[in-house]
């Protein structure tokens, strides 16, 4: 267990030879819209259960996520693709913080197995 928590602070150089990408949209917290290497992508971020967009703190969620965001830079560390076809990623900010644990701190996600990763 202390292995993986060490794997999710690591810095975002560790996976430099990912592109980067450009957030284009925040659909909700956990799922994004970017731009990488002239390809639109849907992302899932990995390991991370947010609150619906109809619940008052899945609004909340959405809004921190769009503000820190949507617009910016980040590094993805993709591992494959869920049930719905979209990349499943943690995604990095320029600073090299891992964003899906900085949405568990802010209290606007908690971690946990998405409902739409594979068995």
């Amino acid at each position: 267990m202390r292995f993986f928590f060490v794997l999710l602070l690591l810095p975002a150089f560790v996976f430099s030879d990912d592109s980067p990408a450009k957030v284009l949209k925040v659909h909700d917290a956990d799922t994004i819209v970017v731009l990488q290497s002239s390809h639109i992508i849907t992302v899932r971020l990995k390991g991370i259960d947010c609150p619906e967009i109809g619940e008052a703190s899945g609004s909340k969620a959405k809004q921190y996520a769009s503000d820190a965001i949507q617009g910016k830079n980040v590094k993805l560390k993709t591992y494959g693709k869920d049930k719905l076809g979209r990349t499943i990623a943690d995604v990095f900010l320029e600073s090299g913080k891992l964003f899906n644990q900085e949405l568990v701190l802010t209290g606007n996600c908690k971690w946990g197995r998405s409902r739409s990763m594979r068995p």
